[in-house]
């Protein structure tokens, strides 16, 4: 699966997190999975490091509460918050379609998985009984791969999707020599994938 945070956006994300309300390591953990249709739930060692971070850096304050903590955000991590809500938007932007984008693959594996069983189970149904069972029907393996592929196109315009939206949210411009040399590479792909299946 393709990253959900590109660099630098997952510190931001939590610090907008904790602008909202004070949350425990684990708390932190459920919100990013819930905000992410359960596609993305980060390990400890990926969360708490940069819990540490904002801290260091004046962001949140950590709250002993029992053998747990509470991170809270600061006047400063609040400021931060609000001059960076375009990024914090764009981040959400990414998300959500990336929730989307996985969500339409599943949809589609999970249709194509049910065809195959049924193609399979009537094949199976109409066989002889003594008949040795046959290989794998080829259009149930090409119906595979059509879905993986699909999946990898999905997947990586997600990612491109998401990369222009933070980029433009951060205040970064697009100039036409970048988009220009997008559409090259990308009809060079689509030459070489129809050259392939020549």
């Amino acid at each position: 699966m393709a990253a959900v945070f590109s660099h630098g956006d997952l510190r931001l994300y939590l610090l907008n997190l904790l602008s909202e309300k004070p949350l425990h390591g684990y708390g932190i953990m459920q919100a990013l999975s819930e905000r992410t249709g359960g596609t993305y739930t980060p390990s400890a060692g990926t969360i708490y490091p940069r819990l540490a971070k904002l801290e260091e850096e004046g962001l949140v304050v950590k709250t002993p509460e029992g053998r747990t903590a509470v991170y809270e955000v600061t006047d400063a991590g609040r400021d931060e918050v609000r001059r960076r809500a375009d990024e914090i938007d764009g981040i959400d932007e990414g998300l959500s379609d990336s929730v989307r984008l996985i969500a339409d693959g599943v949809r589609q594996n999970v249709r194509e998985a049910m065809k195959s069983m049924r193609a399979d189970l009537a094949a199976a149904g109409s066989a002889p009984a003594e008949e040795a069972p046959k290989e794998e029907d080829p259009r149930v393996t090409a119906r595979a791969r059509l879905a993986r592929a699909e999946a990898v196109v999905s997947a990586f315009r997600g990612t491109v999707r998401a990369d222009l939206r933070t980029h433009v949210a951060r205040g970064g411009s697009l100039d036409d020599e970048t988009i220009d040399a997008l559409q090259r590479d990308l009809d060079l792909a689509a030459s070489r994938l129809r050259s392939a299946l020549r």
